[in-house]
């Protein structure tokens, strides 16, 4: 594998890098201050045409691989917005991945183009506050109406930027679980206007990245016509999976860009800061702990791009992508700690913006999957052992 950018991909970057010099890094420090979503930023990404970068040409996306959509989720990061950045397009980026893959012509034309223009949002409506990661056994039910649609009833926890969405992707339960063979069985999608007298949209208050809401939704009497059901009834577990590797690699390029911001910072100050005549990274004990961290990022980041050249060459990448997820959420964990403890009291401080990197560097770690249960699949699938859950 060649991991060097191709020439396109280095324009690529060099774009979105130019773009994202229109919103530096106050812009982020006043947006997560205020709880405001970064409406000016999504709409540049829109009329620059970034939206649909991984999205069909014939709907009006470039038509990119999942390797382009990780370079530009990178630059956005890096640039200093770091999770508030990325979270404000990621669902654009992945999230309809099942409407592409396994959603009718009809639905394509009718969903993608008002996402890929900007003038719709969308929400990634899985999580449940009972079944955490087991989606199986999730409870939001969708009930076939006699007169033709389905009426939904449910909840749904830490779903991203419900506040300002216009449509949710959405999993449900249309058979119980116990009429079915196997639990992964009896789930269905839709994609469906978020219909606010049906499903109250609840805030949730919370560490980091505040510029990008995470919500409770509660569903009820949601009315859901057929035409917006993706792929066919009881097979929605099966269109999600399909779309499990692509996030993960997005979310590991989106933690190598927040480290890569951190340790910028820190190393600008480490070279200006002067203590006892000398500047403190000219001490290996402020030094060695941000060259590892550079070296921890840096080898994360070539995992990544091993997963994504993998999922568009179309391998099998799942020990890969969670691997990149993995080593990127630790890595960028670890780098924008080191930042803070760089700064020691002006890291604790809004004014250089790593005590907010360092807030947002767990949400890596903790979403879609905990550390935990990807060390648990990598035993499983890379070594062989017993499964564990």
């Amino acid at each position: 594998m060649n991991f060097s950018l191709n020439e396109d991909q280095r324009s690529l970057v060099a774009a979105i890098e130019r773009l994202c010099e229109d919103f530096p890094i106050d812009y982020w420090r006043d947006h997560d201050e205020r709880a405001a979503f970064p409406h000016e930023f999504h709409r540049a990404v829109a009329q620059s045409g970034w939206l649909g970068i991984a999205m069909p040409e014939a709907q009006g996306g470039a038509g990119l691989g999942i390797t382009e959509a990780a370079l530009m989720m990178r630059a956005i990061s890096a640039s200093g917005a770091g999770m508030s950045g990325a979270s404000s397009v990621h669902m654009n980026i992945f999230g309809l991945n099942p409407v592409v893959v396994f959603g009718t012509e009809a639905q394509r034309q009718r969903f993608l183009p008002p996402l890929i223009a900007g003038t719709e949002k969308a929400c990634f409506a899985v999580t449940e506050p009972d079944a955490g990661l087991d989606t199986t056994r999730l409870k939001t039910q969708a009930v076939r109406q006699p007169s033709g649609g389905y009426l939904l009833h449910g909840r749904k926890i830490w779903i991203s930027t419900a506040q300002v969405a216009d449509r949710m992707l959405i999993l449900t339960r249309t058979t119980p679980i116990d009429q079915v063979k196997k639990p992964t069985q009896g789930l269905t999608l839709f994609y469906t206007a978020l219909d606010r007298g049906k499903v109250e949209v609840r805030e949730i208050h919370k560490l980091g990245r505040a510029a990008v809401d995470s919500n409770m939704l509660f569903i009820d009497g949601l009315q859901v016509p057929e035409e917006d059901r993706i792929g066919e009834e009881g097979r929605g577990f099966e269109y999600i999976l399909h779309g499990l590797n692509p996030e993960r690699i997005l979310i590991a390029a989106e933690a190598i860009g927040i480290g890569r911001a951190a340790l910028r910072i820190a190393a600008q100050y480490a070279q200006e800061r002067v203590v006892f005549g000398r500047p403190i990274g000219q001490n290996q004990g402020v030094a060695h702990p941000l060259a590892r961290a550079w070296a921890n990022l840096e080898a994360a980041d070539l995992m990544m791009l091993k997963a994504a050249t993998l999922y568009d060459a179309n391998e099998p990448c799942g020990i890969e992508a969670n691997a990149a997820k993995y080593l990127a959420a630790e890595a960028a964990h670890d780098a924008c700690q080191n930042a803070v403890l760089t700064l020691g009291g002006m890291g604790y401080a809004k004014e250089y913006h790593v005590e907010r990197l360092l807030r947002e560097s767990y949400i890596p770690r903790i979403a879609p999957v905990s550390p935990q249960m990807i060390l648990n699949f990598i035993a499983e699938k890379a070594l062989g052992l017993p499964k564990s859950y």
